[in-house]
């Protein structure tokens, strides 16, 4: 978020995010804020973490079309100066 966000920004960017866990194609999906962890490897410049989990490929392109993402992206912008996305794919991995 820009240096000059408010707790009111904050708080709107987060029922941003929590409007586009309604979109029916994402499986799972985590919002979260940087740990109190302190390593050199620890990025904690950002403000929410969003983190979805998809059935398919088919689904994720759902979600990324979906008018709530489209609303999302429009609307919300302006509360983030930056986005790093990381797509990963991975092989199932059975429960222990």
């Amino acid at each position: 978020m820009p240096a000059t966000a408010s707790a009111a920004d904050q708080a709107t960017l987060l029922e941003g995010l929590q409007q586009l866990q309604r979109i029916s194609a994402i499986k799972l999906s985590h919002i979260g804020t940087p740990a109190e962890t302190n390593r050199a490897v620890i990025d904690r410049t950002y403000t929410y973490s969003w983190l979805c989990v998809f059935e398919s490929a088919a689904a994720e392109q759902e979600y990324q079309e979906h008018p709530i993402h489209d609303t999302f992206r429009q609307e919300y912008a302006r509360y983030w100066e930056k986005v790093v996305i990381y797509d990963a794919v991975g092989p199932v991995v059975p429960a222990l």
